[in-house]
């Protein structure tokens, strides 16, 4: 069990903790992944949510050509192709 002694700070009209890397890990949660949270007998506790699969419609509307290099596959021939 790993384990963390941490201060609550403020960010914004809001509360916050930083989650170190062990607790991270240990709890398998990465950056930007969606939690819910709940309040049971005065504890909070932290629930991962699982991802829901993206469709391709939803995978094609995050491409970013400038991110990731523009064009994919080369419109050149490479070997013996006729055109």
């Amino acid at each position: 069990m790993t384990e963390a002694v941490l201060d609550i700070k403020h960010w914004g009209n809001n509360l916050g903790v930083r989650l170190p890397a062990a607790v991270a890990r240990e709890a398998d949660l990465h950056a930007d992944q969606r939690v819910r949270i709940t309040v049971e007998d005065g504890r909070v506790v932290i629930t991962p949510l699982a991802d829901a699969p993206l469709s391709l419609e939803q995978r094609l509307a995050r491409f970013d050509p400038a991110r990731h290099g523009g064009e994919v596959m080369s419109v050149a021939p490479v070997g013996a192709e006729k055109w």
